[in-house]
């Protein structure tokens, strides 16, 4: 069986840091690898209008700002088939079929799904949502557009963040209940998580459980170097940390977070010359030592941000310069969207094909139906 990576994101702003280690470096080194026979990257735009049918060319913009964050970051289309999800009609009808396979109670009790109701502010209590709009029916049925997405491509792979597991975990009941009801068609994915803790879920800069367009508190792989800087230097740490000396704390104190995702021990040598001149060296050979010294006290926290800073304007750097040229050619960004979605189309329109006898619903093509026998 070949091996099949589907992964994606909403295009509802440009991606952040959060996208970057939560999946998108994986995709690239996942690409890089060899080891797969087939790579979707989709940009979810159907999926973003369930929850912003009211303004489309939000939508809209974003496309060509998240194919630029892809190809920015590495994605390279001679390895994968970047794709728009709209513009592959197959995924719909997908979507249709396997309403008829889960309950409303099931869909109600996914963890994934409640919680991203309630970060929205849906309330379909009619008593109180005078000022909150109720849940779109779309965006109730996500986890089964997602279901819809994976397996039209017969997916084997999907790499998301710790918070989509439940989806997948649905997605593999849906799978199951139509192999079992029709015929053993589908491909049951297995989820890809990030390998570190810290990369499951970066918090925003604000300390806040997760980073988020809409909170306001992203790093964003398109950030200059200069906003990069005024969002560190105002990140959470502890607050109890208020001289140099007090000890500190590690444990919820998101630049340690981010040290953790992002700090590689070439980093010590390579920035201590951004420390020259300052009254404390930074004579670090390991992030243990790093975290060893705050927890002491000794070490103060626009320290710990400036060697922070560094790391990540070395790691943007290269992709704010690819996507600096990318911008001077758009039309060649959407004809690479162009050719992906018509690779990804012919492979779905395959598998649907595929389904749709499985349920012996492709009348045309039936001789015995057609003679009625």
């Amino acid at each position: 069986m070949e091996k099949i990576i589907l992964t994606g994101d909403r295009p509802t702003g440009r991606l952040h840091l959060g996208h970057y280690v939560g999946s998108l470096r994986r995709r690239v080194e996942l690409q890089n690898s060899g080891e797969f026979d087939k790579i979707f990257i989709m940009i979810a735009d159907a999926q973003a209008l369930t929850d912003n049918a009211d303004n489309p060319e939000k939508v809209r913009q974003n496309i060509t700002q998240v194919a630029l964050d892809y190809l920015s970051a590495g994605l390279d289309p001679a390895k994968c088939n970047i794709f728009i999800q709209s513009m592959v009609p197959e995924l719909t009808e997908f979507t249709f079929y396997y309403m008829n396979l889960v309950t409303v109670q099931r869909v109600q009790r996914n963890p994934t799904v409640k919680q991203e109701i309630q970060m929205r502010g849906f309330n379909d209590d009619a008593e109180e949502n005078a000022n909150k709009k109720g849940t779109p029916v779309g965006f109730f049925c996500y986890p089964i557009s997602q279901a819809a997405d994976i397996t039209a491509f017969k997916a084997t792979t999907v790499p998301v963040g710790e918070d989509q597991a439940p989806m997948i975990e649905q997605c593999r009941e849906i799978v199951h209940k139509f192999n079992t009801t029709y015929a053993p068609v589908l491909v049951t994915p297995d989820i890809l998580l990030p390998d570190s803790q810290a990369c499951m879920r970066l918090p925003g800069t604000d300390g806040k459980a997760k980073m988020s367009k809409s909170l306001g508190n992203c790093i964003y792989l398109s950030d200059s170097a200069e906003e990069v800087w005024a969002k560190v230097k105002g990140m959470y740490t502890d607050p109890g940390h208020l001289q140099v000396s007090d000890p500190g704390k590690v444990e919820g104190n998101c630049v340690f977070t981010y040290l953790d995702a992002f700090c590689r021990p070439e980093h010590f040598e390579k920035f201590r010359s951004a420390f020259i001149g300052r009254k404390v060296s930074f004579e670090f050979n390991s992030l243990d030592e790093v975290k060893a010294q705050y927890r002491a006290g000794g070490l103060g926290d626009m320290m710990i941000k400036t060697f922070l800073n560094c790391i990540l304007n070395d790691i943007l750097d290269p992709i704010r310069a690819r996507r600096a040229e990318l911008e001077k050619d758009i039309p060649a960004v959407w004809e690479i969207l162009r050719k992906g979605t018509e690779a990804a189309q012919a492979a779905a329109a395959q598998t649907l094909r595929e389904v749709k006898q499985a349920m012996r619903i492709d009348y045309f093509n039936d001789a015995d139906l057609i003679a009625g026998k």
